[in-house]
């Protein structure tokens, strides 16, 4: 991706806004609390911070609309989390315990390991 380094925080809500958007159309920031299981509270503090930075837009009844910066950080690291989980899945890790242990994983791995990893991964994994 080649840009500013986000937060491991804001790349989780970012993540969740795009995932909740998918399921339900919308995604408000009470949405976004039971998503993540944070308080109101935190979720506020974030939403303000990230409308800031240019990552997200509060519109019409509070819907949190990601911009296209936004949106990129979220499918960038969406993808690296399914294709970590689907890696340890394959070796034979839980999917709970995979799903939580790629959520970390996603944010500490560099971009040109996940590209190696993607490249080596296109015809081994289903």
């Amino acid at each position: 991706m080649n840009e500013k380094q986000h937060s491991e925080s804001q790349e989780d809500y970012l993540e969740a806004i795009y995932i909740v958007n998918q399921q339900k159309g919308y995604c408000r920031s009470v949405d976004l609390a039971e998503q993540l299981g944070y308080s109101k509270a935190s979720v506020s503090v974030a939403v303000s911070k990230m409308k800031a930075e240019g990552l997200i837009m509060v519109g019409h009844a509070g819907l949190l609309i990601l911009t296209s910066e936004g949106e990129k950080i979220a499918r960038y690291t969406l993808k690296k989390h399914e294709l970590i989980k689907k890696l340890l899945c394959n070796i034979g890790v839980k999917e709970q315990q995979a799903d939580i242990e790629a959520c970390k994983i996603e944010h500490i791995i560099s971009e040109e390991t996940f590209r190696k990893l993607t490249d080596a991964t296109k015809s081994h994994i289903s």
